[in-house]
């Protein structure tokens, strides 16, 4: 599969993409990835209890032990949708990657197609519209197998059920997930599968994890988006090359709040989703290293550009210790909560 040899971002393409999104809001709701909070282990309860507490009207339900817990159980799923829809909150769904050949990939739970089916039907039931997926991850990347053949294997599943995903009703969202596939990556999978099969999970902070500007992602995948993880990003220069690190929203330097800005103007149809992350390490991208650009055979230069420029204007960021006794679950509710004061912020001065 030749990933240059499209039109990535076609007027016309994306034009009609948005023609079949939602009806556009005024003020955009807010979400949370519960992957923010996980350390807590709270049940599916709890977590909608405290995203009513602080205020947030949509749910991406994506840890693994509360997905494992309700997928087979039918009464489950209606318990949390009833508790759901009486907090007014929107849940959407997230299921592991259906690559055969990612390294994540769980083949005791079945063939990617069940897989798939099994996870768009708990989706009905609990009240969902969008069920995320991914790749893999960056060894997709430095494996023995190429990143292409990755994506032939992510196809072949998505054109054995194409009926079964258009019939469902529900947007299959693939997330540009932590280093496996770069934006025109992405959207060389949209152009195969064809419309209304696969739709986009627009990450913001794995964008630098893949030497990509997440404003580029932005410009490229943003018309196809079905739901969002916004989480900021701090990139600078070290002797082996260049460090990057997730801090909560508006520590980094990739200008996140224009990013939210430009994201809400293009798709004012959406939530914009916090998925809050704070690396306790960064991690370097060993770009003098010849070996390391064998992942990136065929990244444009002009894109890699952008991506040090950033770079260039980034200062050391450094993780400073939970403090005051906090739980590592309580730190990250802390940590959340920064993040989406600061994003309220950032959309009432848009």
């Amino acid at each position: 599969m030749d990933c240059d040899r499209r039109n990535f971002l076609s007027l016309a393409g994306a034009a009609a993409w948005q023609a079949s999104a939602a009806p556009q809001h005024a003020n955009p709701k807010i979400g949370v990835d519960l992957y923010s909070i996980r350390l807590n282990n709270w049940t599916a309860f709890q977590y909608l209890d405290y995203l009513a507490k602080i205020k947030v009207q949509v749910a991406h339900l994506s840890t693994t032990r509360e997905l494992r817990e309700m997928l087979p159980d039918e009464a489950a799923l209606r318990k949390v949708r009833a508790h759901a829809e009486k907090l007014g909150i929107e849940p959407e769904l997230a299921m592991g990657t259906i690559c055969p050949t990612a390294q994540q990939f769980d083949a005791k739970l079945g063939a990617p197609e069940e897989q798939l089916v099994r996870v768009l039907e708990a989706a009905r039931i609990v009240g969902a519209r969008v069920v995320r997926t991914f790749l893999g991850n960056g060894a997709e990347r430095t494996g023995g197998t190429p990143i292409e053949a990755h994506m032939e294997n992510l196809l072949r599943v998505l054109k054995n059920s194409r009926q079964r995903i258009l019939d469902s009703g529900m947007k299959l969202a693939l997330e540009n997930h932590g280093g496996d596939l770069q934006a025109r990556e992405v959207k060389t999978l949209l152009d195969e599968a064809g419309k209304g099969v696969l739709w986009v999970c627009l990450d913001s902070g794995n964008p630098p994890y893949i030497m990509e500007d997440p404003h580029l992602t932005l410009e490229m995948l943003g018309p196809y988006a079905a739901t969002t993880h916004i989480r900021d990003t701090a990139v600078w220069r070290v002797p082996e090359g260049i460090a990057v690190r997730w801090v909560n929203l508006g520590e980094g330097n990739v200008d996140i709040a224009g990013w939210i800005r430009k994201f809400v103007r293009m798709r004012p149809d959406l939530a914009v989703s916090v998925e809050n992350i704070v690396s306790p390490k960064p991690q370097v991208h060993r770009i003098f290293d010849a070996r390391f650009w064998d992942a990136y055979p065929k990244m444009p230069a002009r894109e890699f550009a952008r991506f040090l420029e950033i770079a260039d204007k980034g200062r050391p960021s450094v993780y400073t210790s939970p403090s005051g006794g906090k739980s590592e679950g309580e730190q990250q509710c802390a940590d959340l909560e920064i993040s989406i004061g600061r994003l309220r912020e950032i959309l009432a001065a848009a």
